[in-house]
């Protein structure tokens, strides 16, 4: 049931991107500092969509990793508790009385 609510989703958001650039049609100039180029400003503005959301991934992908190495130095240290833990409960308990 979720996977047809996320493709109706997905094939909603692709029609109003679809309405989007066919309403934003026009032609813009976009100067990159070396030349100048007429392109669509719906174009125009996906790229920078896209361009912003990889320079957010690149540099949330240094947490990503320390959170990974922690999440596995703390899962390390978890499996040495549960070792000790069950090395304690094999040891006789012996009785002095």
């Amino acid at each position: 049931m979720s996977r047809l609510v996320s493709l109706v989703l997905l094939l909603a958001l692709v029609l109003v991107g679809l309405a989007f650039a066919v309403v934003n049609s026009k032609p813009v100039e976009l100067n990159y500092f070396l030349a100048t180029r007429e392109v669509p400003l719906a174009m125009t503005l996906v790229l920078t969509l896209a361009f912003g959301a990889l320079i957010g991934l690149f540099f949330s992908l240094g947490m990503v990793i320390r959170l990974k190495r922690e999440t596995l130095r703390l899962r390390r240290q978890m499996q040495i508790a549960e070792q000790e833990v069950v090395n304690l409960r094999n040891i006789p308990i012996k009785d002095t009385h």
